[in-house]
């Protein structure tokens, strides 16, 4: 009894710095040291089985491993090995759609690396959660989320508008006549609400923001309708208060002109405006034809514009060589007032020399305006003979 009391307390300090190798070649020395019954005693005492202690008694009177602790092939074999029935499973589960039943359950849950273990189960194959996500990696799987890369249906002669675009861009610019891209960022609501991003602060002191984002209708939202110089390298943004109009768009442009398009293009009687298909400056709005129009007859300019075809708005310039910046550069900060928004913008550089301008427009610009037929009419508007819809020019009266 004391003998194996001391081999208790020995096992205890000693396998727990040993492989399972070594503790059974240990647990068979001592056993054949002991003798007769031997095997027994260790097995009480050591925690490992008869079986185990046998082989390691076979170990000992055989060559040595060379450094190895099982022979090779030893160990738990792989589940897809010994089961590969299981991976074909596993696919059928993970797309059900075109290789298992369609109206499989996992197709209306999450399917998260319990609930395919809890549906392999049930198949016949008793398999954890672990191997599940081991099996995901061997099929070539990994978690990922989803990516805005689809169009919708795309315009047999998209390529080529981008083409005449880049065309008429390459002359105006090479005279020396400006180029602009128009458009409207998103709108932000004023108040303390959260921004995306991170920004440092000191640790634990956060900006408190409200939880649910709930438009304040007594102060309302900031509408930035952009314009971006592209042979300068200059951004303009007229912050309005009320609706993103066609009226909106063009006073925007307007706007810029007066500031800043005039003094940098002074001897300039050509503008060539590059715009997304929809929204405030779409090639389907009368008002913006119209408020074009008189833009021209006020400032004596010829104005042409050109839409990118539609579902292409990302491909807008002024997205990415404006928007963006404006967007990083208020990062995590709550837009409390339209004077915070205006400052914002105007602070907005990059190390490529983009300055950016900024303005609010308290102005109305109310909705459903009506155009009629006689009105159009009358405008000086020339379509050019590729896709006229899209690229047309306005002349001063």
């Amino acid at each position: 009894m004391e003998n194996e009391v001391a081999l208790q307390a020995r096992y205890e300090v000693l396998f727990q710095h040993l492989d399972e190798r070594q503790r059974r070649l240990v647990a068979a020395a001592d056993a054949e040291q002991l003798g007769h019954g031997g095997v027994s005693v260790v097995a009480r005492t050591s925690g490992l089985s008869r079986p185990t202690i046998h082989k390691g008694l076979r170990e000992l009177r055989e060559e040595p491993l060379a450094g190895r602790t099982r022979r090779s092939g030893g160990g738990r074999k792989v589940v897809e090995e010994a089961s590969p029935a299981v991976l074909e499973r596993l696919e059928e589960l993970i797309d059900p759609a075109t290789r298992g039943d369609p109206m499989s359950p996992l197709r209306w849950t999450a399917k998260s690396t319990r609930h395919l273990a809890q549906a392999l189960s049930r198949s016949g194959h008793a398999v954890s959660h672990q191997t599940v996500a081991q099996l995901l990696k061997v099929l070539g799987y990994s978690l990922q989320g989803t990516m805005k890369t689809l169009e919708g249906q795309q315009h047999p002669d998209r390529n080529a508008q981008f083409e005449y675009i880049n065309g008429l861009t390459k002359r105006f610019l090479g005279k020396g006549w400006p180029v602009i891209s128009v458009d409207t960022k998103k709108k932000e609501l004023i108040g303390k609400y959260r921004q995306t991003g991170r920004e440092w602060q000191r640790q634990g002191e956060p900006d408190e923001v409200l939880v649910h984002d709930f438009i304040d209708p007594k102060v309302g939202k900031a509408i930035p309708y952009g314009i971006y110089d592209v042979g300068h390298d200059l951004g303009w943004v007229n912050v309005g208060v009320d609706h993103d109009t066609a009226s909106f768009a063009v006073e925007s442009i307007r706007r810029w002109w007066r500031a800043m398009g005039e003094p940098l293009y002074p001897d300039s009687r050509c503008l060539l405006i590059c715009a997304d298909a929809g929204g405030s400056n779409s090639y389907r709005s009368r008002l913006w034809k119209v408020e074009l129009q008189r833009l021209a007859s006020e400032r004596g300019l010829e104005i042409t514009a050109c839409h990118l075809p539609p579902g292409t708005s990302k491909w807008n310039k002024i997205e990415h060589r404006l928007f963006s910046h404006i967007t990083m550069n208020w990062r995590s900060r709550p837009l409390i007032s339209h004077e915070v928004v205006v400052n914002l913008i105007g602070a907005t550089k990059t190390r490529s020399g983009l300055q950016v301008k900024a303005r609010l427009d308290k102005r109305q610009y109310p909705l459903g305006m009506m155009v009629p037929d006689e009105t159009m009419d009358a405008l000086h508007l020339k379509p050019h003979e590729f896709h006229g819809e899209w690229n047309y020019t306005f002349a001063p009266e």
